[in-house]
């Protein structure tokens, strides 16, 4: 093969090799930033893209998709307590438009120093907020925080380019002797609360008892009132028939023509019957002398007398 024939070779060659350059293949979820002769041109998107070889140069590949960045830093309460720091952050380039994609690209040297201002900000906006509260209240600000960090860093990082997408802090804590001191605050409170609700325990029993006392004596007075009155009633009832039945056998006797004192005596005897039959072997003394009944009968016949003249 002679040196003229391979000329054309050699030329078709360096064609293909330059048709291949100006065809590029971006990834999905990147941007391509394309510079002229150093200055901005233009963006190429995910796909195959066409570039003009030698001129348009590939600045950097600027990825679009979520990052995140475990962040570990300090701050200082209002009453001088050391507060530690772990929180995870979430953040994205904030769209795919051009002047978006150039601020990413040309606002900081490198992805390096982005890092360490988008860290610096963050770690400041915190410790902004926490030096205005005091150690007490942190654990329960957890809220409040990510919100003060993210209305203080949103404007800021849109003009980077970039959207502050979460801000997690997973942890909190506290020096050790600080830890300690509210252990024991923690422990105290547990022990007051315990002593409260022991106390109102007991206070309740004891009311509770005193209750129930106070209405068992309530039903037990009204129980021995119903009783009393039954007791009165019935007395009343027995002196009612015994009254009534005295003075039947009275009407009985004058029909009759019999003594009172013939009744009298009945009633007598039907009396000591009753007191040898109900006395559970109590000894009852009695007078029988002739005499003592004699004045007994008397004694009855007066009264049943007094009696008539009442009525």
């Amino acid at each position: 093969m002679t040196p003229q024939s391979t000329i054309p070779l050699i030329l078709l060659g360096v064609f293909i090799a330059i048709l291949m350059m100006c065809f590029v293949t971006v990834q999905q979820g990147t941007i391509g930033v394309i510079t002229v002769f150093g200055k901005f041109k233009r963006i190429m998107r995910p796909g195959l893209n066409f570039r003009i070889p030698f001129i348009e140069a590939i600045y950097r590949r600027i990825s679009y998709q979520n990052r995140s960045l475990e962040l570990k830093f300090q701050a200082i309460t209002q009453d001088q307590a050391n507060v530690y720091f772990s929180a995870m952050l979430l953040y994205s380039v904030l769209n795919e438009e051009s002047e978006t994609i150039q601020n990413v690209a040309f606002k900081f040297m490198d992805e390096q120093n982005f890092m360490q201002a988008l860290v610096r900000s963050v770690e400041g906006a915190v410790r902004a907020f926490v030096a205005t509260k005091k150690q007490s209240e942190i654990l329960q600000l957890r809220t409040e925080i990510i919100l003060h960090v993210k209305e203080q860093l949103d404007t800021q990082l849109e003009g980077w380019g970039y959207h502050l997408l979460d801000l997690q802090i997973n942890d909190i804590t506290f020096d050790e002797v600080i830890v300690r001191s509210m252990a024991q605050v923690v422990a105290s409170n547990n022990l007051k609360a315990a002593a409260e609700n022991e106390g109102q325990a007991l206070l309740i029993t004891k009311t509770k008892a005193a209750e129930a006392e106070g209405n068992a004596i309530k039903i037990s007075a009204e129980a021995e009132r119903q009783a009393a009155q039954m007791r009165g009633q019935g007395v009343a009832l027995f002196r009612e028939e015994v009254a009534r039945g005295m003075a039947v056998a009275a009407r009985e006797i004058q029909d009759a023509n019999l003594d009172a004192s013939f009744i009298l005596f009945s009633m007598w005897t039907d009396a000591i019957k009753h007191f040898a039959e109900t006395g559970k072997g109590n000894t009852i003394f009695l007078d029988g002398s002739a005499e003592n009944f004699q004045r007994t009968l008397q004694q009855m016949m007066s009264t049943l007398q007094g009696g008539g003249k009442k009525q």
